[in-house]
């Protein structure tokens, strides 16, 4: 075999592995919020989850106005380190998108797994105390 047939056997072998994990590695960083008192929402989604984009977009939406009202934390799945393994096992999360609503007392008051339109998201939050 010449030089260049092992160049390009290398090549055909390399790309694709490089292409995968530059498509797979933890493209958005997870966020962890301090409640400090207040009520908390925890996201759990994932980058490849058309519904998690869905969702994503009505979070955008109405996060700017209820910013000082509970403490957002989004979890992205894709990786999996410590962390996130024990807020999946802790929330029993087994499907993206996944969000949880904490009370100012930790108590659980709503757990959503699909996406949702915006209004119905924002009469769901006024209830989150």
């Amino acid at each position: 075999m010449n030089k260049k047939s092992i160049i390009t056997i290398l090549a055909i072998l390399i790309i694709p592995m490089l292409a995968f994990f530059g498509l797979t590695f933890n493209k958005g960083t997870s966020t962890m919020a301090e409640a400090n008192g207040k009520p908390q929402i925890i996201k759990f989604s994932s980058t490849m989850c058309l519904e998690c984009q869905e969702l994503e977009k009505v979070f955008k939406e109405i996060l700017p106005k209820y910013q000082d009202k509970f403490a957002y934390t989004e979890i992205i799945v894709d990786s999996r380190d410590d962390m996130k393994n024990n807020m999946i096992k802790k929330y029993n999360v087994t499907l993206v998108p996944t969000v949880i609503m904490l009370n100012s007392d930790g108590t659980q008051y709503k757990r959503i797994e699909s996406a949702i339109p915006k209004e119905k998201m924002e009469e769901i939050l006024k209830g989150l105390k």
